[in-house]
């Protein structure tokens, strides 16, 4: 851990983590668990779990906040934190509504067609 402990993430309302390399470490590792019940062919499933694994690999390989964030380039890892969260929280939507599966029905003429 570095010397140097941040105070502030000078963000209004939002609070510095106090083990911020482990909150994104198993917030990764969840992520990763809703993605391996998806289909191989999901193109989310292969596009997200590419970047999650690279993220991943980084801060396992970091101790230091600050060079996660370096390496990441995304943000403090308070940001990062709340990227997860969030792609945790589509993962898990994905796999209810389940849009690799084919429509339910033929979509209209046109649909897709813009401006019509």
């Amino acid at each position: 851990m570095a010397n140097v402990i941040k105070k502030t993430t000078r963000l209004t309302g939002l609070k510095v983590l106090k083990n911020p390399r482990e909150e994104l470490i198993s917030c990764y590792k969840n992520i990763i668990k809703a993605l391996n019940e998806m289909p191989d062919n999901a193109a989310y499933k292969r596009y997200t779990m590419a970047t999650v694994n690279q993220r991943l690999t980084i801060v396992q390989n970091e101790n230091d906040p600050s060079h996660i964030e370096q390496k990441i380039k995304c943000g403090q890892c308070e940001e990062l934190l709340i990227q997860a969260q969030n792609e945790l929280s589509l993962a898990r939507r994905f796999l209810v509504e389940k849009p690799w599966e084919p429509l339910a029905r033929q979509s209209p003429d046109n649909q897709w067609k813009w401006p019509i």
